[in-house]
């Protein structure tokens, strides 16, 4: 099981730790919500919990929960800019339907 990042979702991950103060790097996690039925969630994290599985890539750590992980395995974030607009992009192999607005997805 893993999950990865670019080398762009790398540096604004990096970035926003500095700005923060602290921070070992960022949990990734589902949520049941959005349109499709589950929605992605990001935060923070200062220490992993004992149930969290942590992977490193491009130099920082996503942190994420067993419960989660079975819906996020094998997803690349990613960080793109759209002429004014830029955020995170999930690239999940395990969707199989997104909603418009690229905010939730089902399995």
């Amino acid at each position: 099981m893993a999950i990865t990042v670019t080398e762009a979702a790398a540096r604004h991950i990096e970035k926003s730790l500095t700005r923060r103060g602290k921070g070992i790097g960022i949990r990734l996690g589902v949520q049941t919500s959005g349109c499709s039925g589950m929605a992605y969630k990001l935060e923070f994290v200062d220490a992993p919990g004992e149930e969290d599985q942590v992977f490193e890539c491009h130099g920082v750590r996503i942190v994420v929960d067993g419960k989660s992980l079975v819906y996020l395995d094998g997803t690349e974030l990613d960080f793109v800019r759209e002429g004014l607009n830029e955020g995170f992009k999930f690239n999940n192999p395990n969707a199989k339907a997104q909603c418009g607005c690229g905010e939730s997805f089902s399995v």
